[in-house]
């Protein structure tokens, strides 16, 4: 029934196989998550800086995450078509697809790392960062770009890992990681008063821990799919970067629009209220990802089961895969939906003791995330659109979304007040949900019939 420990994609049952592969996948999201939570509510709480140190971060953040989105990039682009491969029996193909990404992210952790480090004044300027909030966001940004490398071969390859049904290990070298960042985080802001330096550095750390558990993974005899380094493959660049592509595109936009909204509001809300306005984001964008990410994980987890039985010509698996994901992902938002109306202050309570600040982080944070069900949807459709190699629909999907969400960061807090600009989420979330379900509804018929017609061609 297994191989190597793996799950068989195209035998096993396909309940047993969305829970196991999508639920370790979320939980490893979710613990990525505390790379970023954890620096934030212990530099929140340090000692007469901490909402303005807060603040510097929260402006570092969606820029650590634009960085990191390379990692999305090359590894859900590569991954799915590796597990397409596996399954149409090209087992020396989906080998040379993992070594290649391999490479690509060690030549995107080149160019990024320099770039990052060298203009990151001006960027944070650019992006929101006041005279009382850059050195805490340079220093911040300044140590963590130095484990860019890390970074993205831990995420990237990641993929690998999970798009050969091994989830289980995925998620360890995840909580391997993010434990070390827990424990690291208060020794160096604390113990030796390293401050928000310290806490970069711990996540740098946590990084190469992570790094080096999946790397060793994908080279071990157990790997199903294993990575060779002599496998190097330019002609399948393009392929890799073209799938990757949606994926991409949500995570860096996501942080490109963090970074517009950031900006809208220390400018509306002026020397008075900019600052307190971007702790206040930084809270929710910190919760956002809480919830976000573990739902990624769930649609992500299960693209290679989707890859395996398209590429495989097993139609029915492919609809009934895709079914069960979205089931899983609405379940899922319905159970963060009603924890955001319930513990919303007490999450805003661990990053600030301000009470001003709690109260209006959680009253933001619960208009923030009020349509992540029909998010769901969104999420489920593009990934699984991806799975199935069709670009062309995941693509639009994916800009649409931000599209309205830029429109709406920029008009609302123009037309009414600073305030305002945290009602662009709830409205790009319910349009995109809408929107991507009705294109699956219409185009999946066609995509699978012409897969049984023409046959498999990748």
């Amino acid at each position: 029934m297994r191989k190597n420990g793996n799950y068989d994609l195209g035998k096993d049952g396909l309940w047993f196989l969305t829970l196991h592969l999508a639920l370790p996948t979320a939980l490893a999201q979710a613990v990525n998550v505390l790379y970023a939570i954890v620096d934030r509510m212990f530099i929140g709480h340090i000692a007469g800086y901490g909402d303005m140190a807060l603040a510097g971060v929260g402006i570092a953040a969606p820029i650590t995450t634009l960085i990191s989105s390379f990692a999305v990039l090359i590894g859900m682009g590569g991954a799915p078509i590796m597990a397409m491969k596996e399954g149409h029996g090209e087992h020396e193909s989906a080998e040379s697809i993992l070594s290649t990404a391999f490479y690509l992210l060690l030549a995107a952790s080149a160019i990024l790392t320099p770039l990052a480090f060298i203009f990151r004044h001006p960027i944070l300027m650019a992006f929101g960062a006041s005279e009382m909030t850059l050195p805490y966001a340079s220093e911040y940004l300044g140590w963590y770009v130095l484990g860019t490398p890390f970074a993205l071969l831990a995420s990237g390859l990641n993929s690998y890992v999970i798009n050969q049904g091994q989830s289980k290990k995925g998620m360890v070298s995840v909580l391997i990681g993010a434990a070390l960042n827990i424990i690291l985080d208060p020794i160096f802001i604390f113990i030796f008063g390293m401050g928000v330096k310290g806490a970069a550095i711990a996540t740098v750390i946590s990084q190469m821990a992570s790094a080096a558990i999946v790397i060793g993974v994908l080279i071990s005899h157990n790997a199903q799919i294993r990575l060779r380094f002599h496998s190097f493959d330019r002609s399948r660049i393009a392929k890799i970067l073209t799938f990757g592509l949606s994926p991409f595109i949500i995570i860096a936009t996501d942080s490109a629009l963090m970074i517009v909204l950031n900006s809208v509001l220390q400018r509306y809300g002026g020397p008075e209220r900019g600052d307190m306005l971007i702790t206040c984001s930084t809270i929710i964008q910190s919760y956002h990802l809480l919830v976000m990410n573990p739902l990624g994980g769930i649609t992500a987890g299960c693209q290679g089961l989707v890859s395996y039985n398209y590429g495989a010509g097993d139609s029915a698996r492919v609809r009934g895969s895709i079914r069960r994901v979205q089931v899983v992902a609405t379940a899922y938002t319905v159970v963060m939906f009603l924890l955001t109306i319930l513990g919303s202050k007490a999450f805003a309570s661990f990053f600030t003791p301000d009470e001003s600040i709690q109260f209006t982080a959680a009253r933001y944070m619960i208009i923030f995330e009020s349509m992540i069900i029909p998010l769901s949807f969104q999420y489920t459709n593009v990934d699984m659109m991806t799975a199935l190699g069709q670009v062309r629909f995941s693509l639009p999907l994916s800009l649409e979304r931000k599209i309205v969400f830029f429109i709406s960061t920029l008009l609302l807090p123009a037309i009414t007040v600073a305030d305002a600009a945290f009602f662009a989420e709830p409205i790009c979330d319910l349009i995109a949900g809408a929107v991507s379900s009705l294109i699956m509804w219409k185009e999946l018929p066609k995509i699978l019939r012409q897969r049984e017609e023409k046959g498999f061609r990748l």
